[in-house]
């Protein structure tokens, strides 16, 4: 499936007339919970030739194919990139972490990790995953029998709240290295566990009875991190010469070189 994966960024790079910079996994394979049917969730920060952004003109900043049941891939223009991590963006924060990487070029993706720290926001992290988990939990996790890869659609984000208020930086992509550094109950840990097992050895549409633990531990992080949340300061850099710096050298990175 690399292999397939690598063509269609190929391809994508010659239609578009674009050049990848950073292509991850994200979605449940980069979570670390995918099931045997889980399509791949590609995502990319791609940039133009100088020209393109020479223009007063309003031009598309994705790029999206068609998905299908076994393909998502869709990518970002790195100015939107850019402007998003200034915002302290979760998704993209997750990209920079992914720990499936199809393809890396220039050093955008070290320099922002190296800037992260002053760009990070616990308050925008928190909002975004709350915000997340509420969703999913209203949605999917309140009748008598849930679609297991719903509850790990909650709990994540969960977690990444409980992980963002403990260390004060972006949480880890991978599921269990999320939950193994965060002090939960031993018997909640086990039943996640034991669905974990499940979620990977079975299919996306796979379903069982509500997990009343689980459930009550939801139901209280969430009432939780909406009080939580609310007294954070508004945190992050709001500097933008340095990402004007940044795109400026990535860009002649990028198609400055010989390759």
């Amino acid at each position: 499936m690399r292999e397939t994966i690598l063509q269609k960024l190929k391809e994508i790079e010659k239609e578009h007339k674009v050049k990848i910079l950073y292509a991850v996994e994200s979605g449940s394979r980069g979570w670390g919970f995918e099931s045997k049917d889980s399509d791949y969730d590609v995502r990319f920060i791609y940039i133009h030739q100088p020209e393109w952004y020479l223009s007063i003109k309003e031009k598309r900043d994705v790029i999206e194919l068609p998905i299908n049941n076994l393909l998502d891939i869709n990518g970002w223009d790195l100015r939107k990139t850019l402007v998003l991590f200034r915002k302290s963006n979760p998704t993209l924060l997750e990209w920079l972490n992914s720990p499936i990487i199809y393809g890396k070029s220039t050093n955008l993706v070290s320099e922002l990790k190296n800037l992260l720290i002053d760009y990070f926001s616990s308050k925008s992290c928190i909002y975004h995953y709350l915000h997340m988990a509420e969703g999913n939990y209203r949605e999917y996790i309140k009748s008598e029998e849930v679609r297991i890869k719903k509850y790990f659609y909650v709990l994540r984000p969960i977690m990444a709240c409980m992980w963002t208020e403990k260390y004060g930086t972006q949480p880890p992509m991978l599921f269990e290295e999320l939950m193994n550094n965060l002090d939960l109950d031993e018997k909640l840990v086990n039943v996640i566990e034991r669905l974990l097992v499940i979620k990977r050895s079975g299919k996306e549409m796979d379903r069982q009875k509500r997990v009343n633990v689980i459930n009550h531990f939801l139901e209280e992080k969430i009432d939780y991190y909406n009080q939580y949340v609310k007294a954070l300061n508004v945190q992050g850099n709001d500097d933008i010469d340095t990402l004007d710096h940044l795109f400026r050298r990535t860009l002649s990175q990028a198609w400055d070189s010989k390759e």
